[in-house]
């Protein structure tokens, strides 16, 4: 891509971090503070077994060295604003999807290049690639400060010095980021069609299974630690909906010439919308279950 559709594409990412920080508040980072163990098992899962569990696989696993850096990358990635919506729509704890989605994207300015570089440096087919790339720590670093770090500390500001701005302008930004997560993947899509018909199943295999072991992380990790049904959903989200948006954004500005890595990228964006959905449908699904054994229980008892 040319340095002035980098220059834009880049821009419009910062301006979806900017949007995320507009919807945060004290309170969201407070309740952290008090109620620590889901938020905490939730990034340790994130930006720990997630990340570590993708190395060991791609290790295992003979896939191209292009395909293992895009899943690589994405679970380096912390989650969208989207694990928020699906949250409140499974009917899991939003203030927890909210708070971890916050701090993520925080921490993400620096354990996103950090696990990145770290653990595809560990596997010997994707160190050979990056070595032949040149891309070091501290590029994307600076990279990863311009379009989140610094665009989610003006949100913040925003947020509390204009609250009235934040609050109405929050649903508009909501709406650009999903756009903007759409765009990416039909960039990325169009521009390497071809290769992606080519090798669908391989790339949609991949995507798919990787994102049912994020999805997996997320609610096992809730569960071994018996947290409530409705922080292990917001967890199970956090840890499966990754901000693939950011991924692409760092594709384009390093990776351009690594097509598949781009179609993972783009695949998970599409992939965990799908996913996302329908865990909610059918977590909703069991709520309306569950209400109506309960509700004829009492009927039963109430006749007896």
């Amino acid at each position: 891509m040319s340095a002035t559709s980098l220059i834009i594409l880049n821009a419009i990412l910062a301006m979806m971090m900017f949007g995320i920080a507009l919807s945060l508040t004290p309170a969201d980072f407070r309740r952290i503070v008090k109620k620590p163990l889901g938020p905490v098992v939730g990034l340790c899962a994130q930006f720990i077994l997630l990340p570590a569990l993708t190395c060991f696989l791609i290790f295992l696993i003979p896939i191209p060295a292009d395909v293992a850096l895009g899943l690589l990358l994405v679970s380096c990635c912390p989650g969208g604003s989207f694990s928020n919506l699906m949250t409140y729509l499974s009917r899991g704890n939003t203030a927890l999807s909210v708070s971890m989605t916050g701090v993520a994207s925080l921490l993400a300015c620096v354990l996103t290049p950090l696990n990145f570089m770290f653990y595809g440096a560990l596997n010997p087919r994707t160190r050979e690639l990056l070595n032949s790339i040149s891309v070091s720590v501290s590029d994307m670093l600076l990279i990863v400060t311009l379009v989140l770090a610094i665009p989610l500390a003006l949100g913040l500001v925003c947020a509390q010095r204009f609250p009235d701005f934040a609050r109405k302008s929050e649903p508009f930004f909501r709406f650009i980021s999903l756009f903007t997560l759409f765009g990416f993947v039909l960039i990325a899509l169009g521009m390497n069609w071809q290769k992606f018909l080519s090798g669908a199943s391989i790339f949609l295999l991949a995507v798919i299974a990787h994102n049912a072991l994020a999805l997996a992380i997320g609610w096992s990790s809730a569960r071994m630690l018996q947290l409530p049904v409705a922080d292990r959903r917001a967890i199970t989200l956090e840890v499966g909906l990754q901000n693939s948006g950011l991924g692409l954004g760092i594709i384009f500005t390093f990776f351009s010439d690594l097509t598949s890595m781009a179609i993972i990228a783009a695949a998970w964006g599409i992939w965990h919308l799908i996913s996302g959905m329908s865990l909610s449908f059918l977590w909703q699904g069991l709520d309306r279950r569950q209400a109506r054994r309960q509700s004829n229980a009492k009927q039963y008892s109430y006749e007896s």
